[in-house]
């Protein structure tokens, strides 16, 4: 096993344990997102975001990497959104998502196990259906956007904005969460 291999296993092997402390390997905890009655989900992904954010922002303020060498995602407006819609299904009907089921099948949880499996079949139709598939894969493509390109305001800014409406809902959610 090489470096970077056995790096990865270690991070998500951490990171899946985060999630399982965190009570994200429970179907009823992730589904309460939808039902508008547990915002975890939300505060850890959101967090999860900021943070990720905030570090890449002030590593390149003070010149600890370089913005341009790191790879953004080609964006495909409709294929994405379509993407994301299944996405959305498939997190509603299972209660789980790729990661929290991975977490979930390994706490012993059948659920998990089952979404995993549905996963994996949906991925492996994916494939074999692709040939059919590219041509609305490939639509609507825009290259890599970021929100500082496509809205046309310093990076900075950009950054600023996001954290003050993180910490607008944020405080938001607290008001309409559920006091246990």
């Amino acid at each position: 096993m090489n470096t970077s291999l056995g790096l990865a296993v270690l991070i998500g092997t951490a990171f899946g344990a985060a999630l399982e402390q965190a009570g994200l390997g429970n179907a009823r905890k992730l589904v309460g997102q939808f039902y508008l009655t547990d915002f975890t989900v939300f505060k850890v992904m959101f967090s999860a975001i900021l943070t990720a954010m905030l570090g890449i922002f002030w590593l390149a303020r003070l010149s600890f990497i370089d913005l341009s060498a790191l790879y953004v995602p080609e964006t495909f407006v409709v294929p994405q959104l379509a993407g994301g819609l299944l996405f959305g299904l498939g997190f509603v009907l299972s209660g789980l998502c790729p990661g929290t089921s991975c977490v979930a099948a390994a706490s012993g949880r059948g659920d998990g196990l089952a979404t995993m499996f549905g996963l994996f079949i949906g991925v492996t139709a994916c494939g074999l259906a692709f040939a059919y598939l590219e041509p609305f894969y490939k639509s609507t493509a825009y290259g890599a956007l970021t929100l500082p390109q496509l809205l046309g305001l310093p990076y900075g800014v950009i950054v600023f904005a996001i954290v003050a409406i993180a910490l607008v809902i944020f405080r938001l959610l607290e008001k309409l969460e559920p006091s246990t």
